[in-house]
């Protein structure tokens, strides 16, 4: 099965901790020893945002704050190619070609972010649609969906599973209201949306679950199924 799997940052080096990546990258070798194809894009975390901080105290406009962040991306991204040894691509792939050329190689590419003004989340679910993968995880900091942002709402639902169209629609709801905190971003669910791509969003604090989603489909997270086609992929064998 080909899966991208968005780790974000707060998940894989939430305090640049050797252990965590070297965890993650031996559940990605376990699905690359099965015979699975992957990709994986790396978020920028807690790192990303203290530089980020400090910059705009230093006056850097909000561009060459996204640049920071993109850098900060692919720091991260070095960490878990590092771990990978020789099954990752020597270096981020920083762009879609560049990732989708690894991936025919036989390589798992690692990818940050691409382009000022666009999240991880977003080149997640476009570096899937540009593989054509069968599924995309979302390896977060939170466990699922939720009707609202569970920080700030102890009656928010979580979702076990929605569509494409309700994931849009709940997560431009969320974002017109300030400081909310969706699980994937706008750009990202209308992505998923017009690409039809089966994804899931969980929590990604244990990559071993994280994997296990990926080679089961069980998960305590959140489905994201496309719209009118919900039948699971043929690898995943659930009793």
């Amino acid at each position: 099965m080909k899966v991208v799997v968005s780790v974000g940052g707060s998940v894989l080096a939430p305090d640049l901790e050797a252990d965590r990546v070297s965890q993650y990258a031996a559940a990605l070798e376990g699905l690359d020893d099965e015979g699975h194809e992957l990709g994986v894009v790396v978020g920028g975390g807690p790192t990303a945002r203290e530089y980020i901080e400090t910059a705009r105290e230093l006056g850097a406009n909000e561009i060459e704050l996204d640049e920071i962040g993109i850098a900060v991306t692919r720091l991260n991204g070095r960490l878990l190619i590092a771990a990978l040894d020789e099954r990752a691509a020597p270096t981020p792939s920083e762009t879609y070609e560049d990732g989708r050329e690894a991936l025919r190689r036989g390589d798992i590419p690692v990818l940050g972010g691409t382009v000022a003004a666009q999240t991880t989340d977003a080149v997640s679910a476009a570096f899937a649609e540009y593989v054509n993968a069968d599924l995309l995880v979302y390896a977060t900091s939170v466990p699922g969906v939720f009707s609202a942002d569970p920080n700030v709402d102890s009656a928010a639902e979580k979702y076990e599973e929605m569509t494409a169209d309700e994931l849009v629609d709940l997560i431009a709801g969320l974002e017109m209201n300030a400081g909310s905190n969706a699980p994937v971003d706008l750009l990202a669910a209308k992505v998923i949306q017009r690409a039809g791509l089966r994804a899931i969003v969980l929590d990604g604090n244990d990559p071993e679950a994280v994997a296990r989603a990926i080679r089961t489909g069980e998960h305590d997270g959140t489905d994201v199924l496309p719209n009118g086609h919900e039948t699971d992929p043929e690898q995943w064998d659930r009793e």
